[in-house]
């Protein structure tokens, strides 16, 4: 195959985005553009490669160029330079040269951003999630639970659907699992199965292990609506949304399963829409392995499944990481548009995953083996889908440079433009509401103790009732819990997530009505 032929294969006709232009035999080719359809994007992709060979720009050059065409984007920025995004970026040789090199006319200029942080922990809006919205099957992946205690913790949440407790944070989850082993609760899932209490007892100090690494910030309200994402500016751009993670670098199984949790709300409130022009979403889903490492079959069956049918909602994922080999095979597969920066093939391990690597491209004119370890940095080996959504000819490329900062942004101006943003004052301030730790705690006091839900449910009466209740016998605690102000505001909840069993989607997450 000749270079005029690979060049032949990205000369689309509808709106697409430049990576860069073709290599062949050693020159790079300013008029062999290399390029993606905009079209295919929800068809997912990969950016991979070694350390320091340039995928975090090649995030940001195709992030910039949907921002261009009106399609929001999400970015997780694990080591906090993405943030450069929202500045014009600054002309120096380099960016000179590079440009001239693939006959880019570069021109500086900054995205319209909204800077994200889990739990608010570092620079950005508070990014939470109930303890019911993010699901069991996350928990479990983020606490690392085997099967059986996988399966535990769903009837857990089962139950706690079925009876209105709210599980809101971490101390909701605990007080749940605590009165179900209780004497008083014991009872309560013996007909399907019940929690032992060993696993009980492994899912409690699981619990407080993760709380006491901080990750209390993470779950309470308000809750974040995924729904934020998919907003435009108002010159059309789309907004890019960056979630700053440098705070939470040494909890990489939390970050990693709360990105999940973002696409699988996503994926159960976007409406099936099939091939549209554009994407509404591109997700990148950075250090990707972390996702996949230690997760259950369970976890992974139902991430190939939102992965393949996300795609017919017009949202597109990216996975970033070092090698295809860091991705299941049945998530790869859904993966169309490629592009590998370099590897590296020092020991024995390197050759082999450089080789599994060329076998994961079609055929094609170059010794894949040898360029993938001999290109520089902010080159790649590119495929992609065509409009027709065959893949194109594989080519070596020499990417763009971004248009935008280079690098972060100054932390006082991040913090500025946090402020700055209509969503702030939304979810800036964490509420602490009555949820299943309060009912079970209310529970157990006197019975007449005020519900605090609100006064229509506290005991009224003079002497005449109170001699009333002192006759009465006092109610075993789960009775207390069915009778108790959860219970009784079933009535006044029609609509909302109380008062009916929480229809859960593939990941466990809870539906949610906007």
């Amino acid at each position: 195959m000749s270079a005029s032929e690979i060049a032949a294969g990205y000369a689309f006709t509808g709106p697409a985005l430049d990576l860069g232009a073709l290599l062949w035999g050693g020159a790079c080719l300013p008029d062999a553009p290399i390029r993606v359809p905009l079209a295919v994007l929800n068809r997912h992709g990969l950016v991979a490669g070694a350390t320091g060979t340039g995928k975090t720009k090649t995030l940001q050059l195709i992030a910039e160029q949907l921002s261009a065409q009106g399609v929001p984007v999400f970015l997780a920025d694990v080591k906090g330079d993405l943030s450069g995004i929202a500045e014009p970026g600054a002309s120096n040789p380099k960016v000179a040269s590079r440009a001239a090199e693939v006959g880019q006319r570069w021109a500086p200029a900054g995205f319209p951003a909204e800077f994200y942080a889990l739990g608010g922990l570092g620079h950005g809006i508070p990014v939470r999630a109930t303890v019911t919205g993010f699901g069991p099957v996350l928990l479990a992946k983020v606490l690392q639970l085997n099967r059986t205690q996988e399966e535990s913790l769903g009837l857990i949440f089962h139950y706690a659907d079925r009876k209105g407790l709210e599980l809101v944070d971490l101390k909701d989850l605990r007080a749940v699992v605590a009165f179900l082993t209780s004497d008083e609760g014991r009872g309560e899932l013996k007909d399907i199965g019940g929690v032992p209490a060993a696993t009980a007892g492994v899912i409690l100090r699981t619990l407080t292990v993760f709380e006491a690494q901080g990750a209390a910030d993470f779950f309470g309200e308000p809750e974040f609506d995924t729904g934020e994402l998919l907003r435009t500016a108002d010159d059309g751009r789309g907004i890019v949304s960056v979630l700053e993670l440098p705070a939470v670098q040494d909890r990489p199984q939390l970050f990693s399963t709360f990105l999940m949790w973002l696409l699988a709300d996503l994926f159960h409130d976007l409406p099936e829409v099939g091939d549209i022009e554009r994407p509404k979403l591109v997700f990148f889903f950075d250090e990707a392995h972390l996702l996949f490492d230690g997760a259950s079959r369970a976890f992974l069956e139902a991430l190939t499944r939102t992965v393949r049918l996300i795609r017919s909602k017009g949202a597109g994922v990216f996975f970033v990481t070092q090698t295809p080999k860091d991705v299941p095979a049945d998530v790869l597969a859904q993966l169309g548009n490629r592009v590998q920066h370099a590897l590296r093939a020092f020991t024995p391990d390197d050759q082999k995953a450089l080789r599994a690597t060329v076998k994961t491209f079609p055929d094609s004119a170059y010794d894949l083996e040898e360029l993938l370890t001999r290109m520089g940095t902010g080159e790649a080996v590119v495929t992609v889908l065509d409009e027709n959504g065959a893949p194109t000819p594989v080519a070596a490329t020499r990417l763009r440079a971004p248009a935008s900062l280079m690098g972060p942004v100054d932390a006082a101006a991040l913090d500025q433009a946090v402020r700055a943003s209509a969503l702030s004052e939304r979810y800036a301030q964490a509420v602490d509401r009555e949820s299943a730790y309060e009912r079970l705690a209310a529970a157990r006091g006197p019975a007449e103790a005020p519900d605090r839900a609100g006064g229509a449910d506290r005991p009224s009466g003079g002497p005449k009732a109170d001699r009333r209740r002192l006759a009465e016998p006092e109610p075993s605690l789960a009775e207390q819990v069915v009778h108790s102000g959860v219970f009784k505001s079933l009535a006044r909840s029609v609509g909302t997530q109380i008062g009916r069993e929480i229809t859960r989607s593939l990941f466990g997450t809870a539906r949610r009505r906007r």
